[in-house]
């Protein structure tokens, strides 16, 4: 049992550490929310040192009246919720694969869990130029031996594109958080199943996936936090055209593009609020997993 004074100690100790992260998170925070209340130009001679324009919630109007920011909630979201799809179902079926034993069952898993340390820039521009490439692509060459006419990945089908993008980078850290789910499941209720005639498809609805759902909810949440800020592969791949821009692009556009500090600022405070609304639907689904 721990005593008042080593708790004492405890927490002077991580006192340090906390401040540390506190002031990391709390003067970006800080900053962000006062240039959201200000008209903050710099090609225009707006600047600290002359004192900024207070315009209180214009940002925060013009912002959200934009013909552009509906649109970018919307890829967001389809962003997001395509590649949970896809990491999920083929996480599940490739931490079961995984799972059998077979001949180089190592190198395998070292192949499969790779490509979540390419990096994101790195991983676009191979898919974009090696794999969509609607002239020289892998994908392009696949189409011409059928008879088929090339698809111009990035153009015809952009928001599928960067789901099969991101899903590929994702799917490694899914698989693995699964397979080790799958590996902590008792091997004999599955075995009394197969005694009793149950069909393979019945084992995994009743008995793989409920075992499953922990796992499942933990990979829904630490992915849905990273995927809300997805930029490198929109930015390598289509520059936010075809419908593909998301409120991170968006933002990105509206500080770097259109040198508009104060109204990239209040794109940050709603991407903030979206983020955290998220993460409390989230929290509350992991907290009944948990308590279930």
């Amino acid at each position: 049992m721990a005593t008042q004074h080593s708790r004492t100690a405890a927490r002077f100790m991580m006192a340090p550490a906390v401040f540390l992260l506190l002031v990391w998170m709390l003067v970006p925070l800080t900053m962000t929310l006062f240039f959201s209340f200000k008209k903050y130009l710099p090609l225009r001679g707006d600047s600290m040192a002359n004192g900024l324009e207070w315009v209180g919630f214009a940002n925060y109007v013009r912002f959200v009246g934009s013909s552009s920011f509906w649109p970018s909630i919307q890829a967001t979201l389809i962003i997001v919720g395509g590649v949970l799809i896809v990491t999920i179902v083929l996480g599940v079926l490739l931490a079961m694969l995984l799972d059998q034993p077979m001949w180089g069952q190592g190198i395998v898993r070292i192949l499969v869990i790779a490509p979540f340390f390419v990096m994101p820039t790195v991983s676009a521009l191979v898919w974009k130029n090696m794999f969509m490439d609607p002239n020289n692509g892998l994908l392009a060459y696949l189409w011409k031996a059928f008879g088929g006419t090339p698809v111009e990945w990035l153009s015809q089908a952009a928001l599928p594109s960067l789901i099969m993008i991101v899903s590929w980078q994702w799917l490694p850290f899914a698989t693995l958080i699964l397979l080790t789910a799958v590996q902590s499941l008792d091997s004999e209720q599955l075995e009394a199943a197969e005694m009793d005639g149950a069909p393979v498809l019945k084992r995994f609805w009743f008995i793989i996936l409920p075992h499953l759902s922990r796992a499942i909810t933990i990979v829904i949440l630490i992915q849905t936090i990273f995927l809300l800020s997805i930029f490198a592969e929109i930015f390598v791949t289509t520059g936010g055209a075809f419908g593909t821009k998301t409120l991170t692009y968006l933002i990105f556009q509206r500080v770097l593009e259109s040198q508009n500090v104060g109204l990239g600022s209040a794109g940050g405070v709603y991407a903030i609020i979206l983020a955290n609304i998220v993460a409390l639907f989230l929290m509350r689904i992991v907290g009944k997993n948990l308590d279930a």
